[in-house]
């Protein structure tokens, strides 16, 4: 199960991030994506669901064959040329890892598999064995756990670790679950699966009433040791949870890599990133309220719970608008080289405010214009 005090990061951008409408990557891109994330230093990168097309099985097998330092997963479907397909794209990675899956949820074993419990246990047993015996490492995933009977989820995941799976991982995949009923079932599962404290659980949850991260941090303090992740919380219907919250949770991950990744994936994919999205949105370092401005030009603890640099961006922004003190306006002015007087920068703020009355964003040209056409001359900084 590996360091307990590490979290093991599973990047599924390429696989479930993909998924989202519009998201589609070409082989290049993937490869770009992955590189980045190599320098993240993500534990896994899930990259792709070869049997899903052609395409998709070459461009994971292209990331298995050329990136080193990271494990390389596929996904499949607990049938058996699914998981061949599998083993063919990611067997040259230097840790090649098979993601096999099945539903456990009794609506979906009744109306999109039109199986029975019995027979999904026996494609367990008999999925997860085949996978093992082409690849040393195995998770399986119950799909729809958090809708699952969990006794029945109980005996499901004991089979797949009978059989060879390394990694359990329990996903909320339709965004149903909160914190603390995700945090219950985990430690169910704990107490009551033979052998669970043998393998890595790992937890997948997705964003559809906003309880991704929360349920994310909840299963880990419930005891999973591996979470699995999207650059920029993309992925199917709301998204998955997102890669950049977990700044301060112990991974492998370097943090300072984490806004380029964003920025490439937004570039990649043509799917911006809300300003005031947490770490790696436009807005995050970006501050405009005057009592804001002047904590933070007398100590950024005031109001930045982490410094910019530290998560990728090169420094605080102070954003002059309508709610900007004369504190704000006085550091922006001397960064442009004017140092004024205290009447002269009374007077420039009041035109300050006027203007931005009128406008949403002050520019610096904005600023040097009420400078210059004031009636003061301001000394040089």
């Amino acid at each position: 199960m590996g360091d307990p005090a590490v979290v093991k990061i599973f990047d599924t951008t390429l696989r479930d991030g993909e998924q989202s409408p519009g998201a589609t990557m070409t082989t290049e891109e993937k490869l770009r994506i992955a590189d980045q994330l190599v320098r993240l230093n993500v534990d896994i990168i899930e990259a792709g669901f070869p049997a899903a097309s052609p395409g998709d099985l070459a461009a994971v097998k292209e990331i298995a064959k050329l990136v080193r330092g990271v494990a390389v997963a596929g996904l499949a479907r607990a049938s058996s040329s699914d998981i061949e397909a599998a083993w063919e794209a990611v067997r040259h990675a230097e840790r090649p890892v098979i993601h096999v899956f099945l539903a456990t949820s009794d609506i979906h074993l009744q109306h999109k598999l039109r199986i029975g419990r019995e027979e999904a246990l026996q494609r367990v047993r008999t999925m997860v064995a085949y996978a093992r015996n082409l690849c040393p490492t195995i998770e399986f995933s119950a799909e729809d756990a958090t809708r699952s009977d969990w006794d029945y989820l109980c005996r499901v995941f004991e089979i797949a670790i009978q059989q060879g799976a390394t990694t359990i991982n329990v996903p909320d995949t339709v965004g149903y679950t909160l914190p603390h009923e995700y945090e219950k079932l985990f430690r169910y599962l704990r107490e009551r699966v033979p052998g669970m404290e043998e393998v890595t659980l790992s937890a997948h949850c997705h964003d559809d009433l906003g309880m991704a991260t929360a349920n994310t941090l909840a299963a880990i303090r419930a005891g999973a040791r591996q979470v699995e992740v999207t650059i920029n919380g993309i992925g199917e219907r709301a998204g998955n949870t997102a890669s950049e919250v977990f700044g301060n949770v112990d991974t492998h991950v370097n943090a300072k890599q984490l806004l380029v990744a964003s920025q490439l994936l937004s570039r990649v994919t043509g799917i911006p990133v809300q300003p005031n999205k947490s770490i790696i949105g436009a807005n995050a370092f970006a501050h405009e309220a005057g009592i804001h401005q002047d904590g933070m030009l007398k100590n950024p603890l005031t109001y930045e719970i982490m410094t910019p640099q530290s998560v990728g961006w090169t420094d605080t922004n102070l954003v002059l608008g309508k709610h900007s003190g004369r504190h704000g306006l006085d550091a922006r002015l001397r960064k442009l080289g004017y140092k004024l007087s205290a009447e002269q920068l009374k007077n420039a703020y009041q035109r300050f405010v006027r203007l931005a009355d009128e406008k949403k964003h002050v520019t610096d040209a904005d600023l040097v214009y009420i400078v210059e056409s004031g009636e003061e001359t301001p000394a040089a900084v």
